[in-house]
């Protein structure tokens, strides 16, 4: 027992990453194999500056872990954060700076940005303990067999935050919660949630057109580990996570499934010249891919790639998808772009990637269903021949959507191939190898044209993003039926519904797992923006 900062203190528990309430105290845990020295952040709640800071005993260090218990804590009045000392050799990708106020990765929950569209202030990004207590009221996961899923994939916000949703919490999860018998109504039994982890919307903030453009979609993560906070409808102090436990405990009672779209390809700090809030600051050497001049290999088209099959971070990766499965029994995970997390630590990609054979084989996660998004910003495409285990991984089929694009809107030779997308691709999925549900078909998804611009647009229409058209995929294989952008020529618009209607007909009939985007079954329009 050490008094450190005017705390009595004592070693911790060195194989419980991040930050857990015990009966008398807290127990603090943080490795890196390049820190010198590691110290405790203790801050009010948003205060600028901490009341307490606790340097790490070398008595407190077990190899590259630092971990100590401090008493006398009430986890409602304070935020954490770390000051981590070692070299700084850019060139070497060495970024240790204690000035830094680095975020937990473990974090559980983080604060600094709550509130919706709100600008976090720099170094503001602390965890915060979670009271670890919720009732799950016997409520048991459906376990619905991949064959017999609809999955509806929605944005928490975007689900309900129109007036016309008629919930009493737009844009949240209680929102959806609100909506389920609306959900049933369509004949859905499995919701795909857009990222919800903690991510900042604000990173790329701008004003078009005197608009205020924010980065929606949430593909860009702060923390791994914390569900959004802004996504919930009240202040969940020291219960962050109950809004999103409720909803996961109502879907079930209905029969409902819950997936999580998951992004361990990148992370919000960006390249070199990004801000160093967590991974960086604990060892950014580790934690990205990074080419011999230190700067960043960018496989994910964001900036940075996250460097999945090295063992810290294949420890951190298979830890966090343990903790969503046990803390908030999510039954299964989307990985956007997945096919970096077959790529080796030089960027590389790799036969037998220990990652992706991990998730197949582990045992917590051995009823959930993964679902690999088989290609990545950095040219790799492997719908088809994404590395398998086991007939454990489950493919989103991007040549489902392109064939059956072609075939709907007329384009000449593609019965054939719309006969393979329509028996569950056989040729890219061997029955006795993939078995029979390994093809996620979609038609559209969130990133591109909606059903209803599919058949209305023969050209992306992207100048309200404020990149002069430059952005989003320009090979749509889209059609407007004669007439770009929206008309009053009936004839037209009767002839949009039916293909409208051929294309949920042929998804429905096809072999595999259909996917459908929140909106379409109503024919909601971006107007033409394929990267709303």
């Amino acid at each position: 027992m050490r008094e450190i900062a005017g705390y009595h203190t004592c070693q911790g528990y060195c194989l419980q990453n991040g930050a857990y309430e015990l009966p008398n105290g807290v127990n603090f845990t943080i490795s890196s194999m390049g820190a010198t020295s590691v110290s405790l952040l203790l801050f009010y709640r948003r205060a600028q500056k901490p009341f307490a800071v606790l340097p790490f005993p070398e008595e407190y260090r077990v190899g590259n872990v630092y971990s100590m218990i401090v008493f006398g804590l009430d986890i409602g009045e304070f935020e954490y954060a770390y000051s981590i000392d070692g070299p700084n050799d850019p060139a070497r990708g060495m970024l240790f700076d204690p000035n830094n106020i680095i975020l937990d990765p473990y974090a559980r929950a983080v604060a600094g940005q709550s509130k919706w569209g709100t600008k976090a202030i720099p170094g503001s990004y602390r965890g915060r303990i979670v009271s670890s207590y919720f009732n799950w009221e016997n409520v048991q996961s459906p376990h619905i067999p991949m064959q017999d899923l609809v999955i509806y994939e929605m944005h928490v916000r975007g689900f309900s935050k129109h007036e016309s949703s008629g919930v009493a919490n737009p844009g949240t999860f209680d929102g959806i919660i609100e909506k389920i018998a609306y959900l049933k109504d369509l004949g859905v039994n499995a919701v795909e949630l857009m990222p919800i982890f903690e991510f900042d919307e604000m990173r790329d903030m701008r004003v078009h057109d005197g608009k205020l453009l924010l980065d929606y979609w949430g593909y860009n993560p702060v923390c791994f580990f914390a569900p959004n906070t802004a996504y919930s409808a009240d202040h969940e102090l020291t219960h962050e996570g109950d809004e999103l436990r409720r909803l996961v405990r109502a879907l079930h009672k209905n029969g409902m499934e819950i997936i999580l779209d998951v992004v361990f390809n990148h992370t919000a700090e960006g390249n070199q010249d990004g801000p160093i809030f967590s991974l960086k600051g604990v060892d950014n050497s580790i934690y990205y891919l990074l080419a011999p001049d230190g700067t960043y290999y960018n496989f994910s088209g964001c900036g940075n790639t996250v460097n999945c099959n090295h063992p810290i971070v294949h420890q951190m990766i298979v830890a966090c998808l343990r903790y969503w499965v046990i803390e908030y029994r999510i039954d299964g995970f989307r990985f956007d772009l997945a096919s970096i997390l077959g790529r080796n630590e030089d960027g590389t990609p790799m036969h037998n990637p220990p990652l992706l054979e991990s998730l197949a084989v582990d045992p917590i996660l051995s009823k959930v269903k993964l679902i690999a998004e088989a290609w990545d910003a950095g040219g790799l495409y492997q719908v088809g021949s994404f590395p398998s285990r086991s007939n454990r991984w489950a493919e989103w089929n991007g040549k489902y959507r392109d064939d059956v694009r072609c075939f709907l809107k007329g384009d000449g030779g593609m019965a054939t191939q719309l006969t393979y997308r329509m028996l569950g691709s056989p040729d890219l999925y061997q029955p006795d190898e993939r078995g029979e549900c390994a093809s996620v078909n979609f038609i559209t998804c969130h990133d591109g044209f909606t059903l209803h611009d599919l058949f209305s647009y023969n050209a992306k229409h992207n100048e309200a993003n404020g990149w002069e058209n430059t952005d989003g995929d320009n090979n749509n294989n889209s059609w407007n039926c004669g007439e770009e952008g929206e008309t009053e020529n009936q004839d037209v618009n009767n002839l949009r519904r039916r293909l409208q209607k051929n294309a949920v007909t042929v998804l429905m009939c096809s072999r595999g797992t259909p996917m459908f985007l929140a909106g379409d079954e109503f024919g909601n329009s971006q107007f033409g923006n394929n990267n709303a």
